[in-house]
C-alpha cells in the first residue's frame, strides 16, 4: 500500500481532529456557554465552516497546558 492510500479497514482509528461546541464542552468539562464565552474573549481558537464552528482538539489541549497553574 503506498503513503497516500488509506487501508478503509483501519479507518475507525483515523481520531477526530474537530470537535463542535457541545463536544468540546464535554471535552473541557465547561458548559456550553462557557465555551463559547471562551471564544467570544478570543481565549481559544476556531475554525468556521460557514455557519458551523468548530474546535481544534490540538487548541483545546494547548488552552489546557496554558492554563494549568
Amino acid at each position: 500500500m503506498s503513503v497516500n492510500q488509506i487501508n478503509y479497514t483501519d479507518r475507525g482509528k483515523i481520531k477526530k481532529r474537530l470537535y463542535s461546541i457541545e463536544e468540546a464542552a464535554i471535552y473541557l468539562g465547561r458548559t456550553v456557554w462557557a465555551v463559547r464565552e471562551m471564544l467570544w474573549a478570543k481565549k481559544i481558537k476556531c475554525v468556521r465552516d460557514g455557519r458551523r464552528i468548530l474546535l481544534d482538539i490540538n487548541d483545546m489541549d494547548k488552552w489546557i497546558d496554558d492554563n494549568k497553574t
